[in-house]
């Protein structure tokens, strides 16, 4: 109820200062392009770069390669085939993997090379 009354007390706008229709829209149409380009840098840029990187990461492992399974398991790639990878985790005990699992392809002891996730 007291804000009716507040309301009715306010004086009215005066001719002529009515706000821009087209301004105002040329406003929110600037609001929208500016939290779409902070969207893209904050959101979809670095998305992309990680699956980049990923990518040759995947495109770089060969036989040989210590590497770290999505599990947590590490292994040594013993073959390399078209969408798998023969990994080698304990003496004569080897399983096949697809290759999205491979989280990161490791140097040596514990060393990360590309590390992605």
């Amino acid at each position: 109820m007291r804000l009716f009354e507040i309301l009715a007390l306010m004086p009215p706008t005066p001719a002529g200062t009515e706000p821009n229709p087209q301004g105002q829209m040329i406003q929110m149409i600037g609001m929208f392009v500016i939290l779409g380009a902070m969207f893209y840098f904050l959101m979809i840029r670095p998305q992309q770069k990680q699956r980049k990187e990923h990518e040759n990461m995947m495109k770089n492992i060969k036989s040989g390669d210590k590497i770290l399974l999505s599990s947590g398991i590490l292994g040594i790639v013993a073959n390399v085939k078209e969408k798998t990878f023969i990994v080698k985790i304990a003496e004569n005990v080897k399983v096949e993997v697809i290759k999205s699992a491979v989280t990161s392809l490791l140097k040596g002891e514990g060393e990360t090379k590309t590390e992605t996730k």
